[in-house]
């Protein structure tokens, strides 16, 4: 299978993307050729530069890819954003750049598909790191389908403060050194068009994974947002439980975005897990 890879200039800086399952897949590439490789898929309203802060602490022992979602980003738009179709372009990602083995980590909606990634792909994974995620249906699906339907409608404007309190811990939403990073997302998800309701569509109506989880081979790691308000810290230790392995760190006074609000630790968390 052949894939057209091309790239744009932005802020001086090229920004490649990859022709894989009839869409084009933005990402960026960092870090140390011939180290651990790490992919990391990002959560629902943000995109791959969520990572940027983990990134910085791990681009000198890790070889990282950080993609955004068909779907998001600066992805294609074209096709089906429900879970299995993200966790299937992921694949094509990793095999069309020859990436695998990889570790794979993923913040709430990247949880998903690494969760799926690792059960049905276990050759391209060296070891899972789900974030903030869930691997079972959604649990909040009757207060989270009429805000999606009116994304879907409006866009998020009107909506703004609700996915800023669902998306960041109260700590972070409270702490003035995190006013210039909250800023930043809060402008984005402004921009949003309403598309972004059509891919919270396939997040809030994924399938539970919990039977796969229970075959799954690889390592894993789970974190979990003490204030997480989308996704209780319970949620994450089934992960853990219905693997039957791995370990599950509950990530002190952050919420949603893990991996966005609490980089050294996390950083230092995934160092640890794939022993570098």
């Amino acid at each position: 299978m052949s894939h057209r890879t091309f790239a744009v200039a932005v802020f001086g800086v090229d920004m490649p993307s990859i022709h894989v399952n009839g869409t084009d897949i933005h990402y960026q590439r960092r870090g140390k050729l011939g180290g651990p490789r790490l992919l990391l898929s990002h959560s629902l309203f943000f995109d791959n530069s969520m990572f940027d802060p983990l990134i910085n602490l791990l681009e000198d022992s890790f070889d990282v890819v950080a993609y955004d979602h068909r779907g998001q980003g600066d992805s294609g738009r074209e096709g089906d954003l429900d879970m299995d179709s993200l966790t299937r372009d992921a694949a094509a990602l990793i095999e069309a750049l020859d990436f695998g083995k990889c570790y794979v980590a993923g913040n709430s909606m990247g949880g998903f598909v690494v969760l799926r990634l690792a059960a049905r792909y276990p050759h391209l994974v060296t070891g899972c790191i789900p974030m903030g995620s869930s691997g079972d249906l959604e649990h909040q699906l009757a207060a989270f389908e009429p805000l999606v339907e009116d994304l879907v409608r409006s866009g998020p404007a009107s909506h703004i403060d609700t996915l800023m309190h669902i998306m960041f811990g109260d700590k972070t939403l409270d702490d003035p050194a995190s006013e210039p990073m909250l800023a930043h997302w809060r402008a984005s998800m402004l921009q949003l068009d309403r598309n972004i309701g059509i891919a919270a569509r396939g997040v809030i109506h994924r399938q539970s994974v919990l039977a796969e989880i229970a075959l799954l081979e690889v390592p894993l790691l789970v974190l979990a947002g003490e204030q997480d308000h989308a996704y209780t810290v319970e949620l994450s230790q089934q992960i853990v439980d219905a693997s039957g392995h791995g370990d599950m760190h509950v990530v002190p006074g952050v919420g949603h975005s893990v991996a966005l609000e609490a980089p050294p630790l996390v950083a230092r968390l995934i160092r640890d897990f794939a022993g570098v």
